[in-house]
């Protein structure tokens, strides 16, 4: 988990300087005023980003409910991280598949494990390997390994070992030492 909440509160940054400044930029198409948007979202993220640190997911909810409410991709993102972290899996599976619907690999890897491990909604491998897929196309090792497992085992897809090989092996290429081992594992014919 504490990989795991690093990996996203460093994604919720990035996307949060990407996003107010875009949001800036659109609407006023003025240098110094995103300049003024990026640093006081800034603030405001630091305080999220220390609340996970801190697993104060409380603070997270309350600081980001507005405007994930709104739609803001952001926000989304940190209330599917906080109700994970609560324990809340069904919160946790609505605001994650909110930001997967707008194409985030790493929230579409997240909502392929929820609905493969029923987590926050009933197991469902079919759209399991469908969100897998989308966030192994756009190279998500994770994804990939995932993918790989579940056409091995013929989960949610018809078993196909060829299929396996190939999305273990894009998960090896992309550092994922599981994909490795199953990729190995199938080419031992095991």
């Amino acid at each position: 988990m504490k990989f795991t909440k690093t990996l996203l509160t460093t994604a919720l940054f990035s996307l949060s300087v990407l996003s107010t400044t875009q949001m800036a930029y659109a609407e006023t198409n003025n240098a110094e005023l995103v300049q003024q948007a990026v640093l006081s979202g800034g603030e405001q993220l630091k305080q999220v980003r220390e609340a996970l640190e801190k697993n104060e997911f409380d603070t997270v909810i309350s600081l980001t409910q507005p405007l994930a409410e709104q739609g803001n991709v952001v926000a989304q993102t940190a209330l599917s991280i906080a109700y994970e972290g609560k324990k809340e899996h069904f919160q946790a599976f609505k605001w994650s598949q909110k930001v997967a619907e707008q194409g985030l690999s790493f929230a579409q890897y997240k909502l392929g494990r929820m609905y493969d491990n029923g987590q926050g909604v009933k197991q469902d491998y079919f759209q399991a390997v469908k969100w897998y897929q989308k966030a192994a196309e756009q190279g998500d090792a994770s994804a990939q390994n995932n993918l790989g497992i579940m056409y091995r085992l013929g989960k949610g897809v018809k078993q196909d070992d060829n299929l396996a090989k190939m999305w273990a092996g894009k998960a090896c290429e992309n550092g994922e030492q599981n994909g490795c081992d199953v990729y190995r594992m199938l080419n031992e014919g095991k």
